[in-house]
């Protein structure tokens, strides 16, 4: 999922552009990708970062997806309906610069052959004491907020995942996240 703006970070770059130790955060979640054991990437993209769109499709790691921009669950929801999109499917949203492939793998074990949908959450107290910002809870549970790490089953069940991996909290949608990444990526 990548497909933000990226106006909060204040930067001249489209935000899965914006830089983490000198790498791109897309970069940095396509290398955790592909070293996990996900066999296939999509990126959905936008019109709101055609610099993104661009550059994945350039690159034979991914095959992009184009969506209209109104959002991760709206673009979601329409990257599901594309004809090669077939789930279950592991959604994680580009602002996730420390996403590794164990972390990926974990997920993947845990949902293991399971049907139901997934959200892959992390305690907001986690958030605030890695002091990132915290801008989603969960309105049935207001104590965890989502990570952008998603799997969308094959049946309307769904469960909530808890996870307390600092490199699944902290999702960069501020400078002041971008300079905590950095300071974990060191």
């Amino acid at each position: 999922m990548c497909g933000g703006r990226g106006t909060r970070l204040e930067g001249p770059q489209e935000k899965p552009l914006h830089p983490i130790a000198g790498t791109p955060m897309v970069d940095r979640v396509l290398a955790g990708l592909e070293a996990s054991r996900i066999e296939t990437a999509f990126a959905v993209v936008s019109p709101n970062a055609p610099e993104t769109a661009a550059r994945l499709e350039r690159t034979d790691a991914v095959r992009t997806i184009e969506t209209e921009g109104e959002g991760y669950v709206t673009d979601l929801l329409s990257a599901l309906e594309h004809p090669v999109v077939e789930p279950p499917v592991l959604s994680v949203a580009a602002d996730l610069p420390l996403l590794e492939a164990a972390v990926i793998d974990r997920v993947l074990a845990i949902h293991g052959e399971s049907e139901a949908s997934r959200t892959v959450c992390v305690p907001a107290a986690l958030k605030r004491r890695l002091g990132v910002g915290i801008d989603t809870r969960l309105e049935d549970a207001p104590h965890l907020a989502p990570t952008g790490v998603n799997v969308v089953g094959t049946t309307k069940e769904s469960m909530t995942q808890v996870s307390y991996d600092p490199r699944l909290a902290v999702n960069v949608n501020r400078l002041e996240d971008a300079r905590i990444a950095e300071d974990r990526c060191e």
